[in-house]
């Protein structure tokens, strides 16, 4: 019988990403906790490191019938989503070029780096939590999941949030001036069935 580690999830490209991709997570995660030229600095080294490791994503075929299990809840994106847009405050909108309907539109199509970032962590986070709990089937449906998105949605997402951020650590003193904004607004959302919150909940009963 073949050694399950030999399957492709458990590949060296994909554990990679992995780390990269959590990394990620855990700095929108925890962007209420850092000033905005940190966050920004930070996400200007993952963002181009994150892109390159999913494009050296192993494909791969579906072995379930039935789709993955999602993780990722409406409050959990809305958490990321309040949280990175109260970090970036003034700076978190940014024109869009990269938009289909940007052909048919007589004014300029607006984008937010809150947005961007909450629907890519969804769909990282849903992956990073199915290769940690789940069984190598799971992890390969999640990680065919991942690459189809990759290049049908976050991908370009990400690439485009990039511009921005790269705008924004050209012109450090703009972010230095309001650096010290409060986050309080995010310390009113209701987490209590999210992902967050779950899985706070197991640890404590391991541990006990």
């Amino acid at each position: 019988m073949e050694d399950k580690f030999e399957h492709v999830v458990y590949s060296k490209n994909v554990i990679e990403f992995v780390t990269v991709a959590n990394e990620f997570c855990l700095l929108l995660e925890n962007s209420a906790k850092v000033e905005k030229l940190e966050f920004v600095e930070t996400a200007q080294k993952i963002l181009p490191l994150l892109y390159l490791k999913a494009s050296m994503l192993p494909k791969n075929e579906v072995e379930l019938d039935e789709e993955v299990e999602k993780f990722v809840t409406e409050s959990d994106w809305e958490f990321i989503h309040s949280s990175v847009k109260t970090r970036m405050g003034a700076h978190n909108e940014f024109l869009e070029v990269f938009e289909d309907d940007m052909e048919y539109s007589d004014t300029p199509l607006v984008s937010s780096i809150s947005e961007n970032f909450a629907d890519i962590y969804q769909d990282l986070k849903d992956f990073i939590t199915s290769y940690k709990i789940g069984t190598h089937e799971v992890m390969n449906d999640s990680l065919w999941d991942l690459n189809n998105h990759f290049y049908q949605y976050w991908g370009q997402k990400l690439v485009n949030t990039l511009r921005s951020i790269h705008r924004l650590v050209a012109d450090k003193e703009s972010l230095r001036d309001d650096d010290n904004i409060s986050a309080s607004n995010v310390d009113n959302i209701d987490m209590s069935g999210s992902i967050f919150s779950q899985r706070q909940r197991e640890w404590g009963e391991e541990n006990e």
